[in-house]
């Protein structure tokens, strides 16, 4: 065989092992986890359908006088809940009389306080902690997070992104970055989460327990303590968690350890 159609031949042949191994690892996963959505019958067919009401997560805070932060994640509505996540932050000061909440949204105020129930249901679908740290240990971050709130980069209208970011899980894995103390990951389903400018190429995980690598949120990878290994396609991450011990599969998520601290 001449030396040309060897050269031809192997680099087909890498060709097809790259595309097997993306059908595998992101698309087949996707697929399976859109035809279990579409059997579901409890997915809310509109934005004014959708229950937005307390999951019952925190407690009344007359009934909770320490210092409360949480990260919560929920599903996003319709079709998007395939794929995607919605996160964001609840902070509640040693003795104060209500929650605060920060969400980044792409529609009016685009940095939203107290828009929603701390721990309300996202379009119907119920949140899971991310985080939850109590007493001195959360009146000592609070200063922090207010403080990475309010210095989000993308919080002017129009500096919204649904895919691949920024977003509201660029918003919240800002907030992490920032106060590494949180010392948790975003699911791998939370789109935007490690979107960066392409001035940042390479640079420290959220955490700053390892090494992220994003190309403008199209593909990139990470490997970190606390975000484990992660591998991202379109906005699509599968990798491993080895400190809770899971696997992180698109479409579904994270299957394994809950990963809340």
């Amino acid at each position: 065989m001449p030396q040309e159609s060897r050269l031809t031949f192997a680099t087909m042949f890498l060709l097809a092992r790259a595309l097997l191994t993306i059908f595998a690892l992101f698309l087949l996963p996707l697929a399976a986890h859109a035809a279990w959505w579409a059997m579901r019958d409890d997915v809310a067919p509109s934005w004014r359908a959708a229950d937005w009401s307390s999951a019952k997560l925190l407690p009344q805070p007359s009934e909770a006088p320490q210092a409360i932060v949480a990260v919560y994640a929920a599903r996003v509505g319709r079709w998007r809940g395939i794929f995607a996540h919605h996160t964001w932050i609840v902070v509640k000061e040693e003795g104060a009389t209500r929650y605060t909440r920060y969400d980044k949204v792409g529609w009016g105020s685009p940095v939203r306080t107290n828009g929603w129930v701390a721990d309300g249901r996202w379009f119907g679908n119920a949140p899971q902690p991310i985080v939850l740290i109590e007493g001195e240990a959360a009146q000592r971050l609070i200063p922090q997070i207010q403080q990475a709130v309010a210095s989000y980069p993308y919080r002017s209208v129009g500096a919204y992104n649904a895919w691949p970011g920024p977003n509201s899980n660029t918003f919240v894995a800002h907030v992490m970055r920032q106060v590494p103390e949180l010392e948790a990951p975003l699911p791998p389903t939370a789109i935007g989460k490690d979107w960066q400018p392409l001035t940042d190429i390479v640079g420290l995980t959220p955490s700053r327990t390892g090494i992220q690598v994003s190309l403008g949120g199209y593909a990139g990878f990470t490997l970190g303590w606390i975000e484990g290994v992660e591998v991202d396609f379109l906005g699509l991450v599968a990798g491993v968690d080895v400190r809770r011990p899971a696997v992180k599969i698109p479409g579904w998520g994270r299957i394994g350890m809950n990963p809340v601290t």
